[in-house]
């Protein structure tokens, strides 16, 4: 389970939600309820450490719930005892010790002005618009069912980033032992591993030579699923 399952911002403060304490140290959410409402009567003070709010069911139907703060849950989780309760309320603590630390060094900035949150927003979709043209890449890739050239995959993943040509393309595939190597015939046909793979295929041309003999040549081609995964392994180097 990770802190930020534990804690979340709202109305710009950490907090935690009585079904997700009730949830994690294994007890009745009715009855987190009515300890939060016995704290909440024994002391006024404590009422600002615990906000109402409404969840709704699998059916739709809306129910009580609290959201509290460390404060709120510190004292809420001093009743549950236990080596598992003990761990939850390590974690719990540094979930919310996290989020304000988070907080304060900018790791979660909340506009205070109009046109600082449109800036915040233009900045956000600057950073979209940027990774969209590798998102839309490999999501047509990987539907495609031509297979392409290696000088044309070279292209492909210059375009996206990886400045990269077929002779240095080829190199690489060779080296990390996706064509044969060597000097072999059938150097940079495509290695067992590539096959088993499927992200080359051998691509077969028959010519009628003028003295009536016939020629056949093989040519690698990338796979669609060869092109989505050599433009996601380049783009991770980025």
């Amino acid at each position: 389970m990770s802190l930020n399952e534990l804690v979340f911002l709202k109305n710009e403060q950490p907090v935690t939600s009585s079904l997700q304490v009730a949830e994690n140290f294994d007890k009745d959410h009715k009855h987190i309820l009515e300890s939060i409402e016995n704290l909440t009567v024994e002391n006024s003070a404590v009422k600002n450490m615990f906000r109402e709010g409404t969840y709704k069911n699998s059916r739709g139907r809306l129910y009580r719930m609290f959201y509290m703060t460390k404060d709120g849950f510190t004292l809420l989780a001093m009743g549950f005892t236990g080596k598992k309760a003990t761990r939850f309320k390590i974690q719990y603590i540094n979930a919310f010790n996290k989020m304000e630390e988070q907080i304060k060094t900018g790791g979660f900035h909340v506009p205070s002005t109009m046109s600082e949150a449109l800036r915040l927003a233009a900045n956000q979709q600057d950073q979209i618009e940027q990774m969209k043209p590798k998102v839309l890449f490999a999501n047509a890739v990987e539907t495609s069912d031509t297979s392409i050239l290696v000088g044309e995959l070279a292209k492909l993943i210059s375009q996206n980033g990886v400045n990269i040509g077929a002779g240095r393309l080829f190199e690489w595939l060779r080296s990390n032992g996706y064509l044969i190597a060597g000097n072999r015939s059938d150097r940079n046909m495509p290695t067992q591993r590539s096959m088993n793979l499927k992200i080359f295929e051998i691509k077969e041309r028959t010519y009628s030579n003028p003295d009536g003999s016939v020629r056949v040549t093989k040519t690698p081609k990338v796979t669609g699923k060869g092109q989505t995964y050599f433009v996601n392994k380049f783009l991770k180097e980025i």
